[in-house]
């Protein structure tokens, strides 16, 4: 894991912090670009102080999805399928080691792209409550068929306490994956929670590679809208 704390964390004692959990969140992906967009946010005082969590794996595919139906795709990564044991792991070890070590209060958000944006949608739709903030960038919805569209049961029996803030992005990708990611917004508005906060913001001058930094600057911005 990769931490970045805020400014003042070691000297106001007394302050307590959101997190950010960024997935593919190694120094060499996408930790050091967040961490530049929410100092800057911090700083122009867009945003609260937050601490930033990196999670790097070995292998995204593993842990980023959930089992398939599809032989082709069991045939070409026959290391897929591995998403409960890594959900089980944030949940029970990772979300725990942070709260335990470091001041942190009950807002907690997940960053997720491509793959991870797969990952941060499979949560909300099995443990919404698990994170109040979920910034889903590119999902690879296209995954089993975009079996994980029917998923969302759970998500429409949320009766936790906190409110659940929901960004959706999608660039210029393919007609497959923009018209999932709509698919997705249609289905988290179904679901007809008091408590849920949608932003859907397509930004079509963007691609795959682009798209991540406007993306989470537009979603913090709209997150802490005053």
């Amino acid at each position: 894991m990769n931490i970045y704390p805020p400014n003042n964390y070691a000297t106001d004692t007394n302050q307590r912090y959101p997190v950010i959990y960024v997935l593919d969140g190694s120094a060499q992906e996408d930790f050091l670009h967040i961490c530049g967009i929410v100092q800057f946010l911090t700083m122009i005082g867009s945003m609260p102080p937050s601490l930033v969590v990196g999670i790097s794996n070995i292998d995204r595919r593993r842990d980023f999805t959930f089992p398939t139906r599809i032989e082709k795709d069991k045939t070409d990564f026959p290391t897929t399928g591995g998403s409960d044991k890594f959900i089980s792991c944030l949940s029970g070890e990772i979300i725990p080691l942070i709260e335990r070590r470091f001041r942190t209060n009950n807002s907690r958000t997940i960053i997720g792209q491509s793959l991870g944006g797969l990952l941060a949608t499979e949560i909300l739709s099995r443990q919404p409550g698990l994170f109040n903030t979920y910034f889903i960038v590119s999902p690879s919805l296209w995954w089993d068929n975009e079996s994980i569209l029917d998923r969302f049961n759970n998500l429409a029996q949320y009766k936790g306490p906190d409110s659940i803030h929901i960004f959706l992005s999608v660039g210029s990708e393919g007609k497959a994956m923009q018209s999932a990611t709509v698919r997705l917004a249609e289905t988290i508005k179904k679901a007809r929670l008091n408590k849920l906060r949608l932003q859907f913001q397509p930004l079509p001058q963007e691609d795959h590679l682009t798209i991540l930094h406007n993306a989470i600057y537009a979603a913090l911005l709209w997150r802490y809208k005053k």
